[in-house]
């Protein structure tokens, strides 16, 4: 690998472009980080580099899915922390504008990991395409007329608005824009504008004039700058725009969709945890329960989609009571994802909380705004955005009853015990929920499942047929 240069000049950072195969170094632009407001510089963003004209196949259009595969598992063999000198400046860096501390930083770069092998990747592009070869090539069918026609999932062109909670995303976003042969141009988010670059200049080390990496560019823009997305998000440049992020970043990327210029959305979402009465078989039951439970409250300090922020309880008041009680013991320690101190609860919870304890016993609070966390049992939903490590526990008189708390916005439900999902996964799904999973389980998965209700990387291709009929 080439010798690091991208040390901090003064107090502003330096974050390089990547622009299809080539690394692009400057100081033309100025911006500040999202949560701590530290000042980077970046080159000036040129438009043209990023375009790949229609009239020409993308670079990986004809490559084959095999080959793409290949250059990725050699990839992820690179992706280690311990050796690669790009991730650890990425990682040094990411600290200075993070909000998570060094230890979970460093996990989330393991995480891809698992998902990067040959037999995960085989496994989900089977589990999405059925066969690969609709991604390298027209493949014919005959319907039941006689009729024939050949289809092709076709190489699109996509522009990537990143998540910023998790350097991980970066990783797999790249892997995904691979498997289906884009031309991507990546908006690197301002809380982590290092990552994407580094996992680029890795694979440019193994390969620098493969077709893949020349399909790929990573810069950033200040998020609603219309002076720069009333260029990139127009259908004569790009198919489909693939955004991640808060209510704000999606309303703004759902104003430039229209005819030829699709949003794919990975929406804000809130998850939630439903435990049944037979957590109170026994106080060592009620224990594990609650370490699950807090589990899935803390992952990235609740900094994340999957993250429960509201739990319905099946009992009565003094047994959910004893059950908030432990699990704001659970909420204060450290985890692979989660700090036994995190950010203090917003001055928003902070206000809405000190009215609720004038309204006990309906209402009761366990824990400070000391970052160690936080729990509010009360009748029904609060009527604020539980994060910061805080939750909202709600006593239930059944599992069904809790159900009716599920809306579009939910994306992961933990259900204790786990047969019981059964009982309830038709009506989560009535109401808009996407994911089921054991409680305790939230940040795991199984390979190949679809993603906030759709398989992406169907999504991400244009599907086209040549029909004789």
């Amino acid at each position: 690998m080439t010798t690091i240069t991208s040390a901090p000049t003064g107090s502003k950072i330096r974050v390089p472009h990547f622009v299809r195969g080539e690394l692009v170094w400057g100081d033309g632009s100025e911006y500040l980080s999202r949560d701590f407001g530290v000042p980077f510089v970046t080159p000036k963003l040129e438009f043209e580099g990023l375009f790949a004209p229609r009239s020409e196949p993308g670079p990986a259009f004809d490559v084959p899915v095999s080959e793409i595969i290949d250059f990725l598992v050699e990839t992820a063999a690179h992706l280690t922390l311990e050796k690669n000198e790009y991730l650890q400046e990425s990682l040094e860096m990411t600290l200075q504008v993070s909000a998570l501390p060094r230890r979970i930083i460093e996990n989330t770069f393991a995480r891809p990991g698992q998902f990067l092998t040959r037999e995960a990747i085989e496994y989900r592009l089977e589990r999405t395409f059925g066969s690969v070869d609709v991604l390298d090539g027209w493949v014919e069918h005959t319907d039941p007329n006689g009729s024939v026609s050949r289809i092709r999932a076709f190489p699109p062109r996509l522009v990537h608005m990143l998540a910023g909670n998790s350097p991980s995303a970066a990783m797999t976003s790249i892997a995904d824009a691979a498997l289906v042969k884009a031309v991507n141009v990546f908006k690197m988010p301002s809380a982590d504008p290092f990552t994407t670059v580094a996992v680029l200049r890795t694979m440019a080390d193994i390969a620098p004039d493969h077709p893949v990496l020349k399909s790929m560019s990573a810069v950033y823009w200040r998020g609603g700058d219309e002076k720069v997305e009333g260029v990139l998000y127009r259908s004569q440049y790009f198919d489909k725009l693939v955004a991640w992020g808060g209510g704000a970043a999606i309303e703004n990327a759902a104003r430039y969709a229209g005819p030829g210029f699709q949003l794919i959305s990975f929406d804000p979402k809130v998850s939630m945890s439903m435990i049944g009465r037979e957590a109170f078989e026994s106080e060592e039951t009620l224990r594990e329960v609650a370490e699950s439970a807090a589990a899935d409250v803390t992952i990235f300090n609740q900094d994340a989609c999957l993250a429960a922020r509201h739990i319905c309880v099946e009992g009565d008041i003094d047994r959910v009571d004893r059950f908030c009680e432990l699990l704001h013991e659970r909420l204060g320690v450290d985890r692979a994802f989660a700090s036994a101190v995190g950010p203090r609860p917003s001055v928003e919870i902070r206000e809405a909380v000190e009215g609720m304890r004038f309204l006990e016993p309906d209402y009761r609070i366990w824990g400070t705004f000391d970052g160690r966390g936080l729990v509010v049992r009360s009748p029904e939903m609060v009527d604020f955005h539980p994060t910061g490590k805080t939750v909202n526990v709600i006593p239930v008189t059944s599992m069904r009853d809790a159900t009716q708390f599920a809306t579009v916005a939910t994306q992961t439900v933990g259900v204790y015990p786990a047969h019981r999902k059964a009982e309830v996964r038709d009506l989560l799904a009535t109401a808009g929920v996407q994911r089921i999973v054991k409680l305790g389980s939230a940040m795991k998965g199984s390979m190949g499942s679809p993603h906030d209700g759709m398989y992406p990387l169907h999504r991400f291709v244009n599907w086209v047929v040549d029909d004789d009929a």
